[in-house]
């Protein structure tokens, strides 16, 4: 039985989140499980006059890639891979696990390897999203495995994701237009300040954000969205963050995270991301990866704008 939201989310995806015009090429990529939003996204590409170019992984490909494949298949880079990133208009990225420990046997050597060879390729990519030549967005389709994640009933957690992505909304188009408003207004009043302070139990934190442009994330490259990002001057992060949620990064459970800056180098929610910066940022690092960690600051957390409080509790008072 087809969900209205399933059909709801792709004319986001499409319609709002890529804006995608006729004769674009599309790179529609995700995992068999998302079958039913994959067809939805196939076919407004179609109706939006653009070229789809649909990519399924199958149920525990990725597993037996890892498993089977010698170093020079992991350093191996596909043709199809290189001609997309450089010549794709629009990429819509689905995810959908059916299993979020599948790669938890997988020795991290082998799975950073593979990261360092594809690192070029996503760096290329972001540099083409930057100077406005390519759109990406990035959503899940809800399965069970992350149901689980989650603590919750599939049912339920379809309920959670399609209303996070105002799916269910008479006029998702038009909501989210009003969401990003929203979003816009905070990152503008951050943006042109010199210092941004976290405190929460076990953070205390410093970032220096001078002369840094602040991005609205409002749906066009992750759906759900509704977070402003920059990257910080890179040798000006002082202190101690913990990250309270746990995050399931290569198939392993990653929790209690803590890391203490100097000089920007490593030793309701804030996440901030460890690796590669957004270069529409202004921040200049680079890596093979962007791991993104949450903070959370729902509890007694506060976050400090040049000495005036933004956040509290989890809530923007500005």
């Amino acid at each position: 039985m087809s969900d209205s939201r399933t059909e709801a989310l792709a004319k986001i995806l499409v319609g709002y989140s890529t804006e995608v015009k006729a004769d674009e090429v599309v790179s529609i990529d995700g995992e068999s499980a998302a079958a039913p939003l994959l067809l939805a996204v196939y076919e407004e590409v179609l109706k939006a006059g653009a070229h789809p170019v649909l990519n399924v992984a199958l149920d525990g490909q990725i597993a037996a890639y890892f498993k089977h494949a010698s170093d020079e298949q992991l350093e191996w880079i596909s043709p199809f891979a290189e001609w997309m990133v450089d010549n794709a208009d629009v990429r819509i990225a689905i995810g959908a696990s059916t299993n979020t420990r599948e790669l938890s046997g997988v020795a991290p050597e082998r799975q950073t390897l593979r990261q360092s060879v594809t690192g070029d390729l996503m760096a290329r990519a972001m540099k083409r999203s930057a100077q406005g030549d390519f759109r990406w967005c990035y959503t899940l389709y809800p399965t069970s495995a992350y149901a689980s994640e989650a603590e919750m009933s599939l049912a339920d957690y379809e309920d959670f994701y399609y209303g996070a992505c105002l799916a269910g909304n008479g006029d998702p188009l038009s909501a989210w237009k009003q969401a990003s408003a929203e979003t816009v207004r905070l990152a503008e009043w951050i943006e042109g300040h010199e210092e941004v302070r976290v405190t929460a139990p076990g953070t205390d934190i410093k970032l220096g954000i001078a002369g840094r442009k602040f991005i609205p994330c409002d749906g066009r490259h992750n759906m759900p969205d509704g977070e402003f990002f920059t990257g910080p001057v890179e040798d000006s992060v002082e202190g101690e963050v913990s990250f309270h949620l746990p995050a399931v990064i290569g198939g392993r459970e990653v929790s209690g995270v803590r890391l203490r800056f100097e000089a920007g180098v490593v030793g309701g929610t804030v996440h901030m991301a460890v690796g590669t910066s957004y270069p529409e940022s202004g921040g200049v690092n680079e890596s093979a990866v962007h791991t993104d960690l949450v903070c959370d600051l729902r509890l007694g957390g506060k976050l400090e704008v040049d000495g005036v409080v933004m956040q509290e509790d989890g809530r923007f008072v500005v």
